[in-house]
């Protein structure tokens, strides 16, 4: 790592800068476990959360989903402890399972900052470790556009069937067609309601000036794959654009992604989304099971993955036309569910009229 730029970590609006340490391995320690030494400390005091004065000396209260205490904890509450003894502080965990705060008490303030910190820098590092439970998705579901899909599958199976790895298990399941803008991991209803809030804020702040409070018409027409090598293909994906050739779907995307990615609900991983509606992939054909919403870059699942030759398809299918559709929303849709039309289940959306 380059000493003269260390990684950095976003908490609470602020970025802090992780210093170079070297990790000490303790025995018997299971994979979750977390040291949170000294080196993990801010460089200097924050003054992004509360620290109150009590008669007892000092406190600060921190929300945690009830699913990330146990990394607070750690093995046989070593963590925990830990932390503890190295800031001279207690800290109070609700429960297993009740939602609740974390309360932090020191008779010193640097102590409490200290262990606050530490904390925070903990969380954020479990948080990015669990997998996503929701998306921010624009549907392509419409009646036209899964009897298209459907005709392309039976297509791609009768002309491309014998080519290395084509199976009709790779393809999307035709009531899920949809655009991924961006993953979230919400751990509770808190949560949540903060995703379902945020969307609201976005529509009053740019969605409407970019939609004119109207549906966005687009044209799904063209299949691409992710990956360097055709014959080795894991995601073939159709194309989708403006039918008016503009870039309004696009800014309505990263802009939604800038946002959330700002307020700590989601993490930034591209400059850029990709516009995209899955059609086949071989996660499918690994777990029948997984919901079938996830194409995007670094979620990757660990299992062993079987690529299919994508070479014929690419070439007698380059211009497949699904067909248009109306975008009139952005859903908060939860992973692994349906909802009563096959599509997944909706936390909250934002209408564009």
């Amino acid at each position: 790592m380059d000493v003269l730029r260390p990684p950095l970590i976003r908490i609470g609006g602020r970025v802090y800068r992780k210093n170079l340490i070297q990790e000490q391995p303790f025995p018997h320690e299971e994979e979750e476990e977390f040291c949170a030494g000294p080196g993990e400390c801010a460089d200097e005091p924050c003054d992004a959360f509360v620290v109150e004065e009590t008669e007892r000396g000092f406190q600060s209260r921190l929300e945690v989903p009830s699913p990330l205490y146990k990394y607070i904890i750690g093995k046989k509450g070593e963590t925990k402890k830990r932390l503890e003894t190295e800031t001279r502080t207690s800290i109070s965990i609700p429960k297993p399972g009740v939602e609740g705060e974390i309360v932090i008490t020191g008779q010193q303030r640097s102590g409490v900052i200290s262990a606050r910190t530490r904390l925070e820098v903990l969380l954020d590092s479990f948080r990015r470790r669990q997998p996503f439970t929701h998306f921010l998705s624009l549907p392509l579901n419409q009646p036209a556009i899964q009897q298209s899909f459907l005709h392309f599958k039976e297509e791609v199976l009768h002309k491309c069937s014998k080519d290395h790895g084509v199976s009709s298990s790779l393809f999307q399941n035709p009531a899920k067609l949809h655009l991924t803008i961006g993953t979230l991991v919400l751990l509770n209803e808190q949560e949540i309601q903060r995703a379902c809030d945020l969307l609201q804020q976005c529509k009053e702040d740019f969605v409407d000036q970019i939609t004119g409070g109207q549906p966005l018409t687009v044209e799904v027409a063209g299949v691409e794959y992710m990956n360097d090598d055709p014959a080795m293909t894991d995601v073939l994906y159709a194309k989708v654009h403006m039918k008016d050739g503009s870039d309004r779907l696009q800014m309505l995307a990263d802009q939604l992604v800038e946002r959330f990615v700002a307020s700590g609900l989601m993490l930034k991983e591209w400059d850029r989304v990709k516009l995209h509606a899955t059609v086949m992939n071989t996660l499918f054909r690994k777990d029948p099971t997984e919901e079938r919403n996830n194409t995007m870059p670094g979620k990757s699942s660990f299992k062993e993955r079987e690529s299919f030759n994508g070479q014929n398809i690419l070439k007698l299918f380059e211009n497949f036309h699904f067909g248009e559709v109306q975008l009139d929303s952005v859903r908060l849709s939860q992973r692994f569910s349906s909802d009563a039309s096959g599509y997944y289940a909706t936390s909250g959306q934002l209408c564009f009229s």
